[in-house]
């Protein structure tokens, strides 16, 4: 394990102004997304929109710091045949992967799950160094129960998962991969935002009591958390404020200070109250860490809608705009006024 270039790495992709573009999308999910604009998902298809992103600038020059990839797009080529990786490397940026095998039934726990892809992984995280790959994901997926029912999250279902994740990442570790640990709490269902608050807390307090069971070395790996936040069915919405303030608590309550960054997932929020959450907490807050994007909808659904499957300026228009709107928001100098804005 160099630590060395761990912590260069994790430090480069939480840099200032610059965030996380969450390219993975399983092929069952790119298709449900190329459906609401009535295109066929092919190899193509999906090669072709990830190339149109890949090569926005100055997004990903200025904007992004890294691209967390499927397991197909690290191994395509453009239309020219240029490696896409290289498309990423060639404009500054860092390529991740997605190495998890998705959440699956957990066993003992009707209604929760667990995210497997520890088998052979190893092997794997040996191969995607080699094709060019500097820090990985897993996401592990953490369900509140509905209409007041505490039950869920179980400690069972958190503890298992918090698990996974750190053998994951020291795994990552030891190929010189930096781990971008996700736990995500979900935002659907009922749930106030205080029941989200608590169940965040538990999760990460136990994830970090994993990591350091097991060895990982903080410095080489990135926070890639859920924001704090009311459930979309609550009928008690928080207000901006209120969910930074209570997010930010959470994570000075849990994440060590050695961590080197924070980079959000969006989880469902709309595009823009996720950039507003986000830079309200660096506006408003000192905190030990730096705090940026790794959104993969929120930074995708406009410009997707503009591409249409084939209008590549639209595309690229728009995926500037919100690559330039969450650059902002990292820094903590997003305002609303600036949407309306040509992009």
């Amino acid at each position: 394990m160099d630590l060395d270039q761990l912590n260069e790495t994790a430090i480069a992709m939480t840099a200032p102004g610059k965030g996380i573009l969450a390219a993975d999308e399983s092929t069952s999910t790119i298709k449900k997304r190329f459906d609401t604009i009535g295109l066929t998902s092919t190899a193509d298809s999906r090669r072709d929109w990830r190339e149109m992103l890949f090569r926005t600038q100055p997004a990903m020059s200025e904007y992004v710091s890294g691209v967390i990839l499927f397991d197909e797009t690290i191994r395509q080529t453009a239309a020219d045949g240029t490696p896409l990786t290289k498309l990423i490397t060639d404009a500054g940026c860092i390529p991740g992967i997605k190495v998890d095998a998705g959440a699956k039934p957990l066993a003992g726990s009707p209604g929760e799950t667990v995210t497997e892809g520890l088998d052979g992984l190893r092997s794997r995280l040996e191969e995607y160094y080699k094709l060019g790959a500097r820090f990985a994901k897993w996401r592990a997926v953490i369900d509140v129960g509905r209409g007041g029912d505490d039950s869920l999250p179980s400690p069972y279902c958190i503890n298992v998962n918090m698990h996974a994740l750190a053998r994951y990442a020291a795994l990552c570790q030891e190929a010189n991969i930096v781990p971008i640990v996700e736990p995500e709490v979900l935002m659907d269902g009922d749930h106030t935002i205080e029941r989200c608050y608590e169940v965040t807390e538990f999760a990460l307090k136990r994830l970090y009591a994993e990591l350091f069971e097991q060895g990982v070395v903080l410095e080489g790996t990135v926070l890639k958390p859920n924001m704090v936040i009311a459930g979309a069915k609550c009928s008690d919405q928080a207000t901006r404020e209120e969910v930074a303030a209570m997010t930010v608590q959470c994570l000075l309550n849990t994440v060590p200070a050695a961590v080197p960054g924070i980079a959000f997932l969006s989880g469902g929020q709309s595009d823009e109250d996720a950039t507003a959450h986000l830079s309200l907490m660096n506006e408003g807050y000192n905190l030990p860490w730096p705090l940026t994007f790794s959104y993969g909808r929120a930074l995708q659904a406009a410009p997707l809608k503009a591409w249409n499957g084939s209008d590549v300026a639209a595309g690229q228009r728009a995926f500037n705009h919100r690559a330039r709107m969450n650059s902002l928001a990292a820094l903590g100098q997003w305002r609303s006024e600036l949407e309306s804005e040509a992009a």
